[in-house]
C-alpha cells in the first residue's frame, strides 16, 4: 500500500477571508461540519478497515477543506484529541500522523506547539501566489512574506511543510506562475500541490469573468505552463502530491470557466514527456522511448497524443518492464516523471 490519507472535510468556519476563487462560504452554509464524534467514527472505521500495521504506518489522518487553525479553538482541539487516539505509539500500531491545511497568516508558535502536542506531522499552507499584487487582487488577505514566515516556523518546529499554488488567478500571468514556482523552490517544502484555476459559480472570480474583467489564457498554455512547473519542482526534489482538482460531479456542475479537466494530471504529464522526447530527438535525430507498462500511457500521451504528434518522426515507443515506476528512458537517458 502506498501513502494514503483518511480525509475529513472541515468547512471554512471562521476563515477570515472570502478569497476570489473560493466557494466554501456557499458550501459551508449548506454542508455539515462533522462533530468530534462523527470525525472519530470515520477514523475508527478506517482503523478497523486498514488492519495491517505496515499500511497504517503509511496512512495519515487529514483535515482538509478549510483553514484548520482558523476554526473555533475548542472544536479544533476536540478534533485533534479524537484523531490522536489512533496514531502510532510504542504500544499501538496506529496511523503515521495528522495532516492539516491552513492559511499562512493563521500560523504562529503557540498554534504550532498545540498541533505538535496532538501528533500533527504535516502542515500545508495555501500560498497560491508569491506575488503580492496577485494576492491582493484575489482578496487573499496575506502577503508573500507571510508565506515565508509561516514556512520558516513550520520547518523550524519539525513539521513536514507542504505548499499549494494556483495557476491562472486574476491579474496573474505565466511569468508570475514561474516566479511563484521559483520562490516555492527557494522555501524548500517537502510537498507541493498545483491547482490550475477553476472558476466556480457564486465566487468573486465568476463575477469578474461574467463582466469580462477576468480573461483566462488558453487551456493549451496552462497545460504547457503546468508541465514546466512539474519539471521544475521534480528537478528540485519536491514531491508533487496533486495537480488539479479531484474529478467530481459537483465541481463540473459549479464550474463556469477555468482549467478544470477530469484527467488534467495525465494531460500535463503527456505534455512534459512530449517536451523531453522533442529535446532528445533534436539532439540525436531519433528517439527510442521506453517505459514500464504502468507508465506507457504517459509515454504515448493522453489518448495517444504523443504517438500521434511524432507519427512522422523517427520515434518509437517500447514497453520495458525493467524500468522502475515513474521513470522513462529516451535514447538510454532516464527521466523521473512524478
Amino acid at each position: 500500500m502506498s501513502h494514503a490519507n483518511i480525509s475529513i472535510f472541515i468547512p471554512h468556519m471562521g476563515c477570515p477571508n472570502a478569497c476570489s476563487f473560493c466557494d466554501q462560504r456557499i458550501i459551508s452554509s449548506t454542508s455539515h461540519a462533522p462533530t468530534p464524534d462523527e470525525a472519530e467514527d470515520i477514523i475508527r472505521g478506517a482503523y478497523e478497515r486498514i488492519s495491517s500495521p505496515e499500511d497504517r504506518a503509511q496512512t495519515e489522518i487529514a483535515f482538509f477543506g478549510g483553514s484548520f487553525t482558523a476554526i473555533d479553538r475548542d472544536y479544533m482541539t476536540a478534533l485533534l484529541e479524537r484523531a490522536s487516539k489512533y496514531l502510532k505509539t510504542p504500544e499501538q500500531d496506529g496511523f503515521r500522523s495528522i495532516r492539516i491545511s491552513t492559511r499562512p497568516d493563521c500560523i504562529d508558535e503557540e498554534i504550532l506547539m498545540l498541533l505538535k502536542k496532538f501528533g500533527v506531522g504535516a502542515i500545508e499552507l495555501g500560498a497560491q501566489s508569491m506575488r503580492d499584487s496577485v494576492l491582493h487582487a484575489n482578496l487573499r488577505g496575506h502577503t508573500a512574506e507571510d508565506v515565508k514566515r509561516a514556512s520558516r516556523l513550520i520547518k523550524e518546529m519539525g513539521f513536514e511543510l507542504g505548499l499549494q499554488m494556483m495557476v491562472g488567478l486574476y491579474k496573474s500571468t505565466p511569468d508570475d506562475e514561474l516566479f511563484t514556482m521559483n520562490e516555492i523552490i527557494g522555501i524548500c517544502p517537502k510537498t507541493v500541490r498545483i491547482y490550475p484555476v477553476t472558476v466556480l459559480r457564486g465566487t468573486y472570480l465568476a463575477e469578474l469573468f461574467d463582466k469580462g474583467e477576468y480573461v483566462l489564457y488558453p487551456f493549451e498554455e496552462c497545460v504547457s505552463l503546468c508541465a514546466r512547473l512539474m519539471k521544475g519542482f521534480t528537478e528540485a526534489g519536491i514531491k508533487i502530491i496533486r495537480l488539479g482538482l479531484h474529478a467530481e460531479e459537483s465541481v463540473e456542475d459549479r464550474a463556469v470557466a477555468g482549467f478544470y479537466h477530469p484527467a488534467l494530471g495525465e494531460v500535463v504529464r503527456s505534455e512534459w514527456v512530449k517536451g523531453i522526447i522533442e529535446n532528445e530527438l533534436l539532439k540525436d535525430g531519433f528517439a527510442e522511448c521506453r517505459a514500464a507498462n504502468r507508465n506507457m500511457s504517459i509515454l504515448v500521451g493522453h489518448k495517444r497524443s504523443n504517438r500521434a504528434y511524432f507519427a512522422d518522426k523517427r520515434v518509437s515507443f517500447i514497453r520495458d518492464d525493467s524500468l522502475p515506476p515513474g521513470i522513462i528512458s529516451v535514447n538510454g537517458r532516464k527521466f523521473t516523471i512524478q
